[in-house]
Order: structure tokens, then sequence, then C-alpha cells
């Protein structure tokens, strides 16, 4: 698999599924709603599985995540590939301030 364009292939297989299935392709062919709500559950169950110490479990979840907001980024013509490159810079020049400091300014108040 060419690790430098992993994400646009994993959308275009999954866009290819989606065709398949009939899940949908096209803004018009989705309810960008429902497909967020989607996401949101896959999200809760990974949350379960994590909680429950289930490990084979949430890294399946993990996957449905990523599956669900590919298809949903397909279906958009957004490409999370070049999303996740823009908020890795964004993020190195972005000042973070640590969980002390936050919490120290917290209780000043």
């Amino acid at each position: 698999m060419d690790t430098a364009h992993t994400f646009q292939l994993l959308t275009k297989l999954i866009m290819q599924q989606a065709q398949e299935k009939g899940w949908g392709t096209k803004p018009e062919e989705i309810s960008i709603s429902e497909k967020i709500a989607l996401i949101h559950s896959e999200v809760s169950e990974a949350y379960e599985a994590y909680r429950h110490q289930k490990n084979d479990h949430f890294a399946e979840e993990l996957g449905d995540i990523i599956f669900r907001t590919l298809h949903l980024a397909g279906c958009l013509s957004i490409n999370v590939e070049k999303e996740i490159v823009q908020k890795l810079e964004k993020n190195q020049v972005r000042e973070w301030k640590s969980r002390n400091e936050k919490n120290s300014k917290i209780k000043q108040m």
C-alpha cells in the first residue's frame, strides 16, 4: 500500500464499496446529519469498549470511526489527508498550555 497517500486510497476503496452497497456517494444521496450521528455512535461504542477493557472491540470501533468519517468526507469531496496535514502544521505553531497551567488559572479566580 502506498503510504504516501493512504487516506486517499482508503477513501477511494470506501467509496467503491459504498457504490456497490448503495450507501450513497454524493451529497444529495446521503443525510449529512445522519452520517455525523453514525460517527458519534461509533465513538460511543469505542468508549464503551474501552471502559469495559475490550481491547479488540475498541480497536474495531476506532476503525469504524475512521471508515464512517472517510465515507462522509468522500461524499463531500473533502481531502482528509490534506486537512490532517494542515492541522498538523497549524498545531506546530500553536501555543499549548499544559493542564497544570489551565488548572492554576482556574484556582486563582
